[in-house]
This record gives structure tokens, C-alpha cells and sequence, in this order.
């Protein structure tokens, strides 16, 4: 959900902008507001569309979340700043959304002893408290510490190390990066020939045209 949060040539976009937009990201990361793969919860999201509030709840979610990323990863990057400034309050708001979790219990089905789970909230709510526990693992699990802030030029994207040369959260970014280094030897060896920034034909290594630092189509993965 971090990177619902992305930048290109034009500046910095949101993709959670709409009712619809949530319902989307949602559908697309696949989750389905289920505590357990086992458990017919119940709460499947089909035919649940998410409200104006839950929107303002998943806008919170995701600000807390990359507040807590860039805690995290020590990212100073401006361009990426939160919209939650206070790491306090980014913690509140992330273990508000998790209380929404549907909770286990145990129940007497046709003389068997079941596991289930019900939720209290809405299906859509349920499915962001999902998101909320994934942020919990993402920045304090046994993977914390592979979290990343992309630093390639113009980049507000976070991501996860999974290699230990990945230093960039896509081809795209790495491209970019590579180029702004090339361009700044350039200019330091040959400051006259590198051209004026600004100047056609010219590049100052902050979104070069090789494309916009956005997510690519997002996956199951926590935060």
C-alpha cells in the first residue's frame, strides 16, 4: 500500500484517490479480509464497496506506513515525506487499523468442533486491518531490515532487499540512477561541454525519460 505513492515526470501521484481507487488496489493484492487460509470467514470482499470513510482510513494506513518505512530505513528523501510527520501518531493509526482484524473463534458445527472467525466490521475494513497487520510484520519481522527507500532521482518508492546487489526498487530507477552519475562525471571532468542544466539536450539526472518510478502491478505483499 506504501506504494500507492509514486512519482514521475509530472510530479508526485496518488493512486488512492477514489472509493473505487481502494476497491481496486484491494482487488488487485488479492485480499480477501480472511484470518486464516482454512476459515470461510464470511467476509469476503465480492459485492463490498468501500465507503468515503474507509478511504480516509486507508489514506491513514498508508501515511503511517510509510512514516514508519522511512523510521526504518532513515530515509530523508523530501519528495517522499509522509503526510503523518509524528511517528507516534503513525503507530496509533497502524495498531487502530489491526484491532479491525476478524477474531478466531471456536464454534459447534453440526456436532464438530470448527475454527472461525467473525468480523465485527465491515468486510472492506476487515481487508484494511489485514493491510495494517502486514505493516506490523513489514517493519518489525525477520525481513525489516531488507526494507529500502528507492534513492534514484525523483523515486519515493520503498522496497524490499531481496538481493544483496539490488540497490534500486526497478530497472527503471536503476537506469536512472546510472545515468545521473554518468552525467555528473561528466559535468566535473568537462564543465563546459556538459551543458547548462535546463538547456536543451541537456540532463540533471532527476527523472530521466526513461520512465516514471511507478509500482509495478502490486502483489500480496505486507504494507
Amino acid at each position: 500500500m506504501m506504494n500507492t505513492i509514486w512519482a514521475d515526470t509530472a510530479g508526485v501521484h496518488d493512486d488512492l484517490r477514489s472509493p473505487a481507487d481502494l476497491d481496486a488496489w484491494l482487488d488487485a493484492v488479492g485480499i480477501d479480509a480472511r484470518i486464516d487460509a482454512r476459515i470461510d470467514a464470511g467476509v469476503d470482499r465480492p459485492g463490498a464497496r468501500a465507503t468515503a470513510d474507509e478511504l480516509v482510513s486507508a489514506r491513514a494506513l498508508r501515511d503511517a506506513a510509510r512514516r514508519l518505512a522511512a523510521y526504518v530505513t532513515d530515509d530523508s528523501r523530501p519528495a517522499a515525506t509522509s503526510g503523518i510527520v509524528s511517528l507516534p501518531d503513525a503507530i496509533v493509526t497502524v495498531n487502530a487499523a489491526a484491532r479491525e482484524v476478524p477474531a478466531r473463534q471456536l464454534e459447534l458445527h453440526a456436532g464438530r468442533l470448527e475454527l472461525t472467525s467473525r468480523a465485527l466490521a465491515s468486510p472492506v475494513t476487515a481487508a484494511i486491518a489485514q493491510v495494517a497487520e502486514g505493516v506490523i510484520e513489514l517493519v518489525t519481522g525477520a525481513d525489516a531490515d531488507r526494507l529500502r527507500a528507492c534513492n534514484a532521482p525523483g523515486c519515493v518508492l520503498y522496497f524490499s532487499k531481496t538481493h544483496p546487489r539490488r540497490e534500486w526498487c526497478s530497472v527503471a530507477c536503476g537506469n536512472r540512477a546510472r545515468a545521473a552519475r554518468h552525467y555528473a562525471k561528466i559535468r566535473s571532468a568537462h564543465p563546459l561541454q556538459a551543458g547548462h542544466a535546463g538547456s536543451p539536450g541537456s540532463f540533471d539526472g532527476s527523472l530521466a525519460p526513461s520512465g516514471p518510478s511507478r509500482p509495478p502491478k502490486p502483489t500480496l505483499v505486507p504494507g
